[in-house]
Order: structure tokens, then C-alpha cells, then sequence
């Protein structure tokens, strides 16, 4: 979440930091949108293998928020499961 964050504010190089050595399906993910929003179409080809999507054919903001919905329902469903 906090690499969705730093990307939304313009900050892709803070944004990168903390996803780049997370190796989860998610953090692919992300990485994925991180190198697309850059212009790096094949390493982000490369992160959405290993997140195990398609890459997008949508704009950046959309896929940010469907991104960002995405892992907030996760994370709301884990706080459920965990009470």
C-alpha cells in the first residue's frame, strides 16, 4: 500500500523502494504498474508474469484504483478473519 501511496504523489522512486524485493503475487503486481507508469513495458511484462496477470490495457489511473481495491479488500477480509 505504501508503494500505491508514493506512486499517487508523483514519486516513483519512493515508490519502488519498498515493493522491489517483495516476491509475493500482489508486490508483482504493483511492480508491474510501477515500471508501466515509467514507460519500462517489458520489465513490467515481466512483473505481471510473476504476478500471474495480463498485463493492463488500461490507463494508469484505473488500474491503480483497481490495484488499490483490490488489496484493501484483502486486507479488510484478513481484519475480519482475524477477530
Amino acid at each position: 500500500m505504501q508503494a500505491l501511496w508514493y506512486a499517487k504523489q508523483g514519486d516513483w522512486e519512493r515508490a519502488h523502494v519498498p515493493i522491489q524485493d517483495e516476491a509475493d503475487a500482489d508486490s508483482a503486481w504493483v511492480h508491474a504498474h510501477l515500471h508501466r507508469q515509467e514507460g519500462d513495458l517489458s520489465n513490467a511484462r515481466y512483473w505481471y508474469k510473476r504476478s500471474g496477470r495480463s498485463p493492463a490495457h488500461i490507463d494508469l489511473d484505473r488500474e491503480w484504483e483497481e490495484i488499490t481495491k483490490s488489496l484493501l479488500t484483502k486486507v479488510a477480509n484478513d481484519g475480519l478473519l482475524n477477530q
